[in-house]
């Protein structure tokens, strides 16, 4: 439906970018309406996995993450409501960083859910989206540390299949004292997003809807079927979620966990019938707009990429891209 539009300016990410030096090489594809986790995009086609021929690129952001497995950029830019740069870093094997919310200006993006939306830096390695966030956010500071000075904890291995949960652990002990620690998933909050969702799409999907795709028009239905009752539960929830999450820290700098329970899936998964596992541990972080990078862990089932996410408090995006660093090196050495 909006195979015409010609928008009149850029994004306020892509224009920093610009200033910053970055020359834009072109425009990818992604899921439709940045709603979905596979880039299984009926109008386009689907994003290939360069890294993982057969597999998913993820999703929605999975245009970037190929772009830069092929060698088709230096670095990329992605939007995360759920997961949408994290999955894809994991599922093509790169790095990819979703700030706190609000560090990165979203001034420009169409919207998937408001108070989800992030945008963020993709890149080969840790130190491209370092760099890149340097012109998103240029408060950042991102100053060098030890992993053995940080207090680590480590969550939701045990959910993991075999050889991710063995590529967790094993970036765990990169650190010198991980501790294991229980965090709650954040399945209850969702009816606030799919009201979100709702709103951005409502007058749209009631002129057009024989436009969307098959594998986004059920979502949108579903989402205009939140009634106010299971709003207003999962708002209460979501600030329940808040403090629990930050009571489940403690005195932790950071928390490890997988980015992904597995490796990639089959490019023709069913999006809608896997979304729920391949968000599970993405989509918390959305909920709480904490911040949380993604990079790999090292070959996992059938040789493809793990992924392991750090995160950390609200403001603690230079610490995560500091451990990122010094962690990524560490599983190089």
């Amino acid at each position: 439906m909006f195979g015409d539009h010609v928008p009149d300016r850029s994004a306020d990410a892509v224009e920093r970018l610009e200033a910053a030096g970055y020359v834009s090489v072109g425009k990818t594809n992604l899921h439709e309406f940045a709603y979905g986790v596979t880039s299984q995009n009926e109008h386009y086609g689907t994003v290939p996995n360069p890294a993982a021929p057969g597999r998913t690129a993820g999703g929605s952001s999975g245009g970037s993450a190929a772009a830069l497995v092929a060698g088709l950029a230096d670095a990329a830019l992605g939007t995360d409501s759920g997961g949408s740069i994290r999955i894809p870093a994991a599922c093509c094997g790169i790095a990819g960083f979703k700030p706190t919310f609000g560090a990165v200006s979203t001034d420009g993006v169409f919207p998937l859910a408001p108070s989800y939306d992030h945008a963020g830096p993709m890149g080969r390695d840790v130190a491209a989206c370092v760099n890149a966030l340097r012109a998103l956010a240029p408060g950042i500071a991102v100053e060098a540390v030890e992993l053995a000075d940080l207090q680590v904890g480590v969550a939701w291995a045990d959910r993991a299949t075999p050889l991710v949960r063995r590529q967790t652990l094993a970036a765990a002990s990169q650190f010198s004292r991980p501790q294991a620690v229980e965090l709650p998933t954040a399945e209850e909050t969702m009816a606030v997003f799919m009201r979100e969702v709702a709103d951005v799409h409502r007058d749209l999907y009631a002129e057009q809807s024989e436009l969307y795709g098959a594998n986004i028009r059920p979502k949108i239905e579903r989402c205009l079927a939140v009634s106010d009752g299971e709003f207003e539960l999962a708002t209460a929830a979501r600030a329940g979620y808040r403090e629990r999450m930050a009571e489940a820290f403690g005195e932790l700098d950071l928390v490890l966990t997988p980015t992904l329970p597995f490796v990639a899936p089959p490019a023709d998964v069913d999006e809608i019938a896997s979304r729920e596992d391949i968000v599970r541990f993405t989509y918390p972080f959305n909920a709480l707009g904490w911040p949380v990078l993604a990079l790999p862990s090292g070959p996992a089932e059938d040789g493809l990429p793990a992924s392991v996410q750090l995160i950390g408090r609200p403001g603690a995006d230079g610490l995560v891209l500091a451990a990122g660093l010094a962690l990524e090196a560490a599983l190089k050495a």
